[in-house]
């Protein structure tokens, strides 16, 4: 699609399993870090049904969650705990997507799956750019009532667009606090944000 990479301190990733942790802007984000590294996601199970990207999310290893079932959820924090026993996950817990200038709240449910496994909790802040102005761009942000064609119609007819990944190390707080799920949304939740930063 056109759209130019550049990722911020890659050599901070382990090789061993790890819970990634990351602002969500668009659909395009899931690519972006792909591209990078290929890694397993959870996504709300509505993407399950999209034409081509949910087959893609399903060939990748995918984790769907029902969102508003907290029967649900409880098996998804499980099932993340077993998977991140070998392979490392991304999950984007503000909820939503955003503009992407600042970042929401972070949902903290998925983190109790890190308080299981004992992986390490690292962090990647995901901002669009202008390629030629430098300027940061909300043409990849997937909001409102847009439609998936609607927006990637929008981002093809903007040839000149840059994906930045900041990732961000864990934390090395005291032990209580990694064993804190509420804790470790707010930590992650704050390194974002200063990355972030005022536009």
């Amino acid at each position: 699609m056109g759209v130019q990479l550049k990722v911020i301190n890659p050599s901070i990733l382990p090789i061993s399993s790890y819970l990634l942790v990351s602002n969500h802007i668009s659909w395009l984000d899931i690519h972006a870090i792909n591209a990078f590294k290929p890694i397993r996601f959870v996504a709300k199970s509505e993407v399950e049904s999209w034409p081509i990207f949910g087959w893609m999310a399903k060939q990748l290893g995918t984790v769907f969650i029902q969102r508003g079932n907290s029967r649900n959820a409880a098996q998804v924090v499980n099932n993340m705990a077993h998977i991140l026993q070998s392979d490392s996950i991304c999950i984007f817990p503000e909820g939503t997507s955003t503009e992407g200038r600042s970042v929401k709240p972070f949902k903290t449910n998925l983190f109790e799956s890190v308080v299981i496994s004992k992986v390490p909790v690292y962090t990647v802040a995901i901002q669009y750019f202008d390629q030629n102005t430098g300027l940061y761009s909300e043409v990849a942000a997937f909001i409102g009532d847009m439609g998936l064609l609607e927006s990637i119609a929008k981002i093809l007819r903007h040839h000149h667009l840059r994906v930045d990944l900041t990732f961000i190390g864990p934390s090395e707080a005291d032990p209580t606090f990694l064993s804190d799920r509420k804790w470790l949304a707010l930590h992650s939740q704050e390194q974002i944000s200063v990355i972030l930063g005022p536009k």
